[in-house]
């Protein structure tokens, strides 16, 4: 187990999985500065532990996050956010790019990442949500783009990823109005793929869903997750050609044998 100021880190290797917790629960799991300080190490140490393909992230405490610490934003960087010069809005440009490594780091990785989203989920928890391959939620979870309430354009990557995920017009409705959305409506958008009852449900339906994806070869997997993302901005027949250089390159027979073989004796245990 590994610890940060803002993170608890389990490690399952035994299952090939981790779980990634927000562990600021007096605040509700509020991101200060240790978040985005140290989420790209976190993301790091995950990715380069051969143990680990599956993240579970979830939040300790009652709610999985209100986003962003902003009395502590605000008070800490009055010069950037404040500051008329062109050294400050340079100053200020730096650091919001420094504040999207980690969820970068996210969609880049080998690993799948699956949020697990109970109670609040609002501004830069919906962010690093959107940066997850998978969300799930319980039936409490309340999901918000809230920047534009706070005058704000929302610059983690909600704007950038949801599209995608919930198509233009799901992402503009809640850019745009920064209202809350059930899980019942998140679901239907498309944001989030199961809804559990409660948060403890929850976190059995995530660590079953890890254990699930971990259990595949992990190059099929990792695969999988680069041509998918490939796809974002290519053509399906530049994604087809993609595909088939990859699979060119990477094709195991020994991994599928392996495969063939153990869904075999699944199949004779199941009788």
């Amino acid at each position: 187990m590994s610890d940060y100021p803002f993170f608890q880190v389990e490690k399952i290797p035994e299952k090939k999985m981790a779980i990634l917790y927000f562990n600021r629960p007096e605040k509700l799991n509020a991101m200060n500065w240790s978040f985005w300080q140290d989420l790209p190490r976190v993301i790091d140490e995950l990715e380069s532990d051969p143990a680990i393909r599956v993240v579970v992230i979830a939040g300790l405490g009652k709610s999985f996050s209100v986003g962003i610490d902003v009395f502590e934003f605000f008070m800490n960087n009055q010069n950037a956010l404040t500051g008329a010069t062109a050294d400050a809005r340079e100053e200020l440009y730096r650091l919001i790019l420094r504040m999207q490594e980690g969820f970068n780091r996210m969609t880049a990785g080998n690993n799948i990442y699956i949020a697990a989203i109970h109670r609040h989920c609002i501004g830069a928890g919906l962010d690093i949500s959107a940066a997850c391959d998978l969300r799930l939620a319980a039936r409490d979870a309340v999901f918000s783009l809230r920047e534009t309430k706070i005058a704000i354009v929302a610059d983690m990557g909600s704007l950038n990823r949801l599209p995608r995920i919930i198509g233009q017009g799901n992402t503009r409705m809640m850019a745009f109005t920064g209202r809350d959305f059930t899980a019942e409506e998140a679901l239907r958008m498309g944001l989030i793929n199961e809804v559990y009852e409660t948060r403890e449900a929850l976190m059995a339906g995530a660590l079953a869903l890890a254990s699930e994806i971990a259990d595949n070869p992990a190059p099929a997997v990792r695969g999988s997750k680069r041509i998918l993302a490939y796809m974002e901005d290519h053509s399906v027949d530049d994604g087809l050609k993609y595909v088939a250089a990859w699979n060119s390159a990477f094709l195991n027979t020994r991994e599928i044998q392996e495969a063939l073989q153990k869904a075999m004796e699944k199949k004779a245990k199941k009788g």
